[in-house]
């Protein structure tokens, strides 16, 4: 009976200290996300994507294309300055636990077991940037690509403020697609160094 209640207070104690790094954390990013217009934009170029490409009149989609165009040239203009805002986080608020699960400041006693916010975001804002500069990709591959980098992106941002399952969930939930179905798709240079980085290798 003891032990049990021992438990019970052991459980209590790890969903309150895991809250509150939640909390710090989502708090922590929502400083550097808030003056930005990313998440608006990542809406805006997937509900766009969806609409250019079921676009039966030629002419009509092209006006769509020009349009997201608009939105791209943008949207790598966001994660340029939010990798920028970022970078200047103190290392040891900046850690991801490689651990899948939830571990109360488990980024303080195991930073080993831990990568970089900051290098996360720096890789996501160059893979929008190339998905960018790559002119003769057809529309219909750079839209699934740049889908894809900014799924990523996502999918880092709620694994820092969470963790890995949650995350990896969420991306699932909203978007019916799995975390590594993201990876695939995103570009090489991209996927090279986010394994490279979130494995530790």
């Amino acid at each position: 009976m003891e032990i049990l209640s021992l438990l019970v207070v052991f459980g209590i104690l790890w969903r309150l200290a895991n809250r509150t790094s939640h909390r710090q954390r989502i708090a922590r990013l929502s400083q550097h996300l808030s003056p930005l217009r990313i998440e608006m934009l990542m809406s805006t170029l997937m509900e766009g994507y969806l609409r250019a490409l079921g676009e039966s009149d030629a002419q009509r989609q092209q006006q769509v294309w020009g349009v997201l165009e608009t939105a791209e040239a943008e949207t790598e203009i966001q994660m340029g300055r939010l990798a920028d805002s970022v970078r200047a986080m103190p290392a040891a608020q900046a850690r991801i636990s490689r651990v899948p699960m939830a571990v109360p400041r488990v980024e303080e006693w195991l930073p080993q077991l831990c990568f970089d916010l900051r290098e996360a975001l720096a890789i996501h804002a160059r893979g929008v940037a190339f998905v960018r500069a790559q002119h003769a990709w057809s529309h219909k591959q750079r839209a699934f690509t740049m889908t894809a980098e900014l799924m990523l992106m996502q999918h880092t941002c709620h694994w820092y403020c969470q963790s890995k399952l949650v995350a990896s969930a969420r991306l699932l939930t909203r978007h019916k697609t799995r975390h590594d179905q993201v990876l695939a798709a995103v570009s090489p240079p991209t996927r090279e160094a986010y394994v490279r980085l979130t494995s530790g290798r």
